[in-house]
């Protein structure tokens, strides 16, 4: 037993003595190809996200632009037709014929507030405001206005521009009233384009509108009217030297590639057409929400990085501390062995505790690398969640940071519901963007259909009422402006809406038929119609009063004559009214519905 004690102290000795620098060596580039390894990843990390974020920004803020253009032509094509129909009015022609003006502007407060126009006024031929929604400006002359002058000249609906004594562009359509061939008055109706500024300062875009000379004629920006892009731009503060050397760091970072900057800021610039007499639009968006994301994903890197470099530190030192005890325990037994045999079995007692300290040792160790792969798991698990999170705040942050508390709070529901209609915009997104001027398109009826549905579905929920659809298999493809023929299916299903009120088990039939050509029909259970031949003349109508004022199937039918068709109505053998619309059929290889 001796002889093999000193044997294990002679080898004790020899590690002891032998030198243990290879093992530093290694882990020392261990340690310096895995930051060199994390700093080539945050770079390229950086890099990559900083293009995709900004990419993706771009294209949301492309969306945008498309939409708040769509908002425009839709809102311009819906008061363009409004001259026409009020210039056939038989009352306001018999107050301009009569000179009796007493129930004139009554009677274009309830059109405004069925048409949504902004204000509407009734001319006589000298150019003296003789009825109009806004009570204030009766008795004016307008016999020196473009608009009064334009419509004079003309026989059609003309529109006119020009600013008005606050510096806000106002923006006109107006006709003139003819009796027996004779001008006997004009229309005017002001279009209400100065509600979409409200609607554009309530988020991060600067967004402009300039007519075909470059002109400003709506902006987020009240004191950027009149002006033109670059003029605008040049009227913002002077930067001082902390806002210079931000912009100088913003260069250096994510935002090099930035358009243009606004209020310090670096900010990405679109321009996009609108099909409607040269105009365009040109937003700005921040960069901000570009760097916040790829800042956020960059932490988590970081902060992988840094826990995967602390835990090989700690096993290593664990692994040296350990083989430093085991070295001195085992000197300390030789040392002791040539003392005395006497004390061979207490050192052997002492040298089994020892081992069961140091095995209790190693499974502590174990339970802590375990922790620690465990810890790095659930941070990789974290990571999308985390991000995802930053995405999501980003937007609130804007808005408190514009101490806007509420409009914060109400964003989380509103990401929430937009995720789950995303696919719907994006379709109806595409048809704005696809083609300008009239917006003549192949499109399938029943997409129409089901996105009319869709946009009706509020409005269905609240009513107990029993829809059937019946449309073919295939694709039923026709030539037409898909928002407007939306508009004429929505206003069908509307009427029916209100035609089975009262009635004890209301129900709509919706169905597709294909022959020579097209028909779509809508029909009720409700009590039909009693004067088939009036229904569609402008300003008749079966509903009471405050409830309409006649102008929706005259606009219905309008808009199906010019997409080449035409809008019937029949009262059912059963019971009901029945609404068909007719309209040319592009491909003739469909099959019928079942």
């Amino acid at each position: 037993m001796a002889r093999k004690l000193r044997r294990m102290g002679r080898k004790a000795a020899q590690q002891i003595t032998k030198p243990r620098f290879s093992f530093s060596w290694r882990g020392r580039l261990s340690v310096l190809g895995v930051t060199l390894a994390g700093i080539i990843l945050v770079l390229i990390t950086n890099q990559f996200l900083t293009a995709r974020f900004t990419e993706s920004t771009r294209n949301r803020a492309q969306l945008r632009q498309t939409l708040y253009s769509g908002n425009l032509i839709s809102e311009l094509q819906r008061n363009s037709v409004v001259p026409l129909l009020l210039s056939r009015d038989p009352n306001l022609i018999g107050a301009l014929n009569s000179g009796d003006f007493s129930a004139a502007s009554q009677r274009l407060i309830s059109y405004v507030e069925e048409i949504g126009a902004a204000s509407i006024e009734l001319i006589d031929s000298g150019g003296r405001v003789v009825g109009a929604t806004d009570r204030n400006v009766i008795g004016t002359m307008r016999d020196g206005s473009p608009t009064f002058v334009e419509a004079q000249r003309s026989e059609e609906t003309v529109f006119t521009t020009f600013r008005n004594d606050k510096g806000a562009f106002v923006f006109n359509y107006s006709r003139g009233i003819r009796f027996e061939n004779a001008l006997i008055g004009v229309i005017v109706v002001e279009a209400d384009l100065r509600k979409f500024e409200a609607s554009w300062r309530g988020i991060s875009d600067v967004v402009i509108v300039t007519d075909s000379e470059g002109q400003i004629i709506l902006a987020t920006e009240p004191l950027w009217r009149g002006l033109g892009e670059r003029e605008a731009l040049s009227t913002q503060p002077n930067m001082n030297a902390v806002e210079r050397a931000m912009r100088a760091t913003q260069e250096m970072t994510a935002t090099s590639s930035a358009d243009g900057y606004f209020r310090g800021e670096p900010m990405l610039r679109l321009e996009n057409r609108i099909a409607f007499r040269g105009w365009r639009i040109v937003s700005f968006t921040p960069y901000t929400a570009v760097r916040e994301r790829v800042n956020g994903v960059l932490a988590l890197e970081i902060m992988g990085i840094a826990i995967f470099l602390a835990m090989v530190f700690y096993m290593v030192g664990r692994r040296a501390r350990a083989r430093s005890a085991v070295l001195l325990q085992e000197s300390t037994e030789l040392r002791q062995l040539n003392e005395t045999l006497q004390k061979e079995i207490a050192e052997r007692e002492r040298a089994e505790k020892n081992l069961e300290v140091a095995e209790q040792t190693l499974a502590q160790s174990s339970k802590l690398a375990a922790l620690g792969e465990m810890s790095a798991a659930v941070s990789h698990e974290l990571n999308q969640p985390l991000a995802a999170m930053k995405t999501y705040l980003a937007g609130a942050k804007l808005l408190l940071q514009r101490k806007r508390p509420d409009e914060a709070l109400s964003s989380f529901q509103r990401i929430d519901d937009l995720i789950e209609r995303m696919g719907a915009i994006t379709r109806q997104l595409k048809s704005y963007a696809r083609k300008g001027g009239t917006a003549f398109e192949e499109i399938d009826l029943r997409d129409s259909l089901s996105t009319a549905l869709s946009m009706m579905e509020p409005q269905l929920k609240i009513r107990d009422i029993h829809i059937t659809r019946r449309v073919p298999r295939g694709d039923v493809m026709v030539i037409a402006d898909r928002v407007r023929l939306e508009q004429v299916i929505i206003n069908l299903l509307r009427n029916a809406l209100d035609a089975t009120k009262g009635v004890p088990d209301p129900a709509i039939e919706i169905m597709i038929s294909v022959g020579d050509s097209v028909v779509l029909s809508v029909r009720d259970n409700g009590h039909g119609i009693e004067d088939l031949d009036s229904l569609f003349e402008p300003f008749y109508t079966t509903k009471g009063p405050g409830d309409g004022v006649g102008l929706g199937l005259a606009i219905s039918s309008s808009i199906v004559s010019d997409l080449g068709g035409r809008l019937t109505a029949r009262n059912a053998d059963d019971g009901g009214a029945v609404f068909e619309i007719s309209l040319p059929l592009l491909h003739k290889d469909v099959e019928a519905a079942e």
